[in-house]
C-alpha cells in the first residue's frame, strides 16, 4: 500500500494497530492459565485476551472487537475445559476489547460481565453504536474511491484503487459482523475492586487510579504473580491518543509494587519484567515535566496555544529505547508523541 494512502486508511480501523503485535499467539503463563495475543484480524485491532481456569469456574479478560474472533476465542477455551466460563471482566470501555461480550453471554447464559463503574457508564453511552461508527468511517473511503483522487487531491494509482477496495471491503465484513450481535454492556459493576475464587485459585480485580481511560481495571493473580493491565500498558507503543496522564504515572507506579514476574499488556507480547512499565512511567513524567517547565517559563497556559508550547517539550531520548531498530515502531514512536504532546498539554489548561 502507498504511503499517501495507507495515511489516508489509518482513520478507519477500529483502534490503531500495534506494530510489534504478532500473529495471533496462545501463550500458557501457568497451568490453566493463557494469553490469547490477537493478530490484526483485517485491519482491525483486537484486545489481548487472557483466559483464567479453576477447579469450578473460568475468569476471561476482555472480550475482542470482532465476534468471529470471540468465538475462535470460546472454541479455544472448550479445547482447553470444559468448565464454563462465569466471569468476564472489561478492562476499559474501547471497543477492541468489548464488542464480544454478547457472544461469551450467548455461549454461557450464566456469565457476569463485570467492569469499572465508569467503564460501564462508557460502554453503555458509546456501545451500541460501534457498527454506526464504523458505517460513517466509510466515507471517505467510497469518497476516494468515486473520484479517483487521495486525500492530497492527486490521482489514485490502480494499486491505489484496489487498496481502497480492498479497504472498504474489509469494513463492510467488519460493520456485518458487529451487526450479527447485540452489544451487551456489563451486569456487575464495581469501584474499587474485589476478589473471587474461581476454585484453587484467587483472582483479584483492582482499580489503582485513571491512566488511558477513567475505569481502567487489572487483574492480579498473587499465587501466581500475573498480573494483566489492559491497555494501562500497550506495547511496543503506548496508546495516548486520550487519558490523563498526571494520574497515569500514579497508577503505573501502583502497579509496578505488584509482587508480578509475569505481565499481559492490553496488546502485545507477554512481558516477564516490569521494565516497560517503569520506561512507560518516566516517558509519560517525561512529557508532564517539560511541558510545565514550558509553561512556567513563558506565560499563563490559558494564553497559550499547543503550537506555542509543543515545541518546548522533546522525546526523542526515549525513541531508541521503545523502538530500538524498528523503523516501523520508530515511525509509530513519532506519532505517539504528538498524542502524547497534545494530552498534557491539554491537562495542564484545565489546571
Amino acid at each position: 500500500m502507498t504511503l499517501r494512502v495507507a495515511l489516508a486508511l489509518g482513520f478507519v480501523v477500529a483502534a490503531r494497530p500495534s506494530l510489534g503485535q504478532s500473529v495471533h499467539k496462545v501463550t500458557e503463563l501457568a497451568p490453566g492459565v493463557y494469553a490469547i495475543q490477537h493478530d490484526n484480524r483485517d485491519k482491525y485491532v483486537s484486545g489481548n485476551t487472557t483466559v483464567i481456569i479453576g477447579d469450578r469456574q473460568v475468569f476471561v479478560i476482555d472480550a475482542t472487537f470482532l465476534p468471529t474472533l470471540a468465538r475462535e476465542d470460546i472454541a479455544q477455551i472448550r479445547q482447553w475445559t470444559n468448565k464454563p466460563v462465569s466471569f468476564l471482566l472489561n478492562t476499559h470501555f474501547h471497543e477492541d476489547h468489548t464488542i464480544g461480550n454478547r457472544v461469551y453471554m450467548d455461549a454461557f447464559p450464566g456469565l457476569t460481565i463485570v467492569a469499572h463503574v465508569e467503564t460501564k457508564r462508557m460502554m453503555d453511552m458509546l456501545g451500541p453504536s460501534a457498527a454506526r461508527r464504523l458505517e460513517e468511517d466509510q466515507a471517505p473511503l467510497q469518497r476516494m474511491l468515486d473520484t479517483k483522487k487521495g486525500p492530497d487531491g492527486k490521482d489514485l494509482t490502480a494499486d491505489d484503487v484496489k487498496d481502497v477496495q480492498a479497504a472498504l471491503a474489509r469494513h463492510r465484513a467488519a460493520i456485518a459482523d458487529i451487526q450479527s450481535v447485540q452489544f451487551q454492556s456489563a451486569t456487575l459493576s464495581f469501584e474499587q475492586g474485589f476478589t473471587v475464587d474461581i476454585g484453587g485459585r484467587e483472582v483479584q480485580v483492582q482499580y489503582l487510579g485513571r491512566g488511558n481511560t477513567e475505569g481502567d481495571a487489572i487483574v492480579y493473580l498473587p499465587k501466581e504473580k500475573i498480573l494483566v493491565t489492559g491497555d494501562l500498558v500497550v506495547s511496543p507503543i503506548p496508546y495516548v491518543s486520550d487519558g490523563y496522564p498526571t494520574e497515569w504515572v500514579k497508577t503505573l507506579q501502583r502497579m509496578t509494587e505488584l509482587d508480578a514476574t509475569t505481565i499481559v499488556p492490553g496488546h502485545g507480547p507477554v512481558m516477564h519484567d516490569k521494565s516497560y512499565i517503569f520506561l512507560l512511567h518516566d516517558l509519560i513524567q517525561s512529557a508532564m515535566d517539560q511541558m510545565n517547565a514550558k509553561v512556567a517559563a513563558t506565560r499563563a497556559v490559558a494564553e497559550q496555544t499547543l503550537d506555542d508550547v509543543k515545541g518546548g517539550v522533546n522525546l526523542s531520548s526515549f525513541r531508541q529505547r521503545f523502538a530500538g531498530g524498528n523503523p516501523d515502531v520508530a515511525a509509530e514512536f513519532d506519532d505517539m508523541t504528538g498524542d502524547l504532546v497534545r494530552l498534557v498539554y491539554n491537562e495542564a489548561v484545565l489546571r
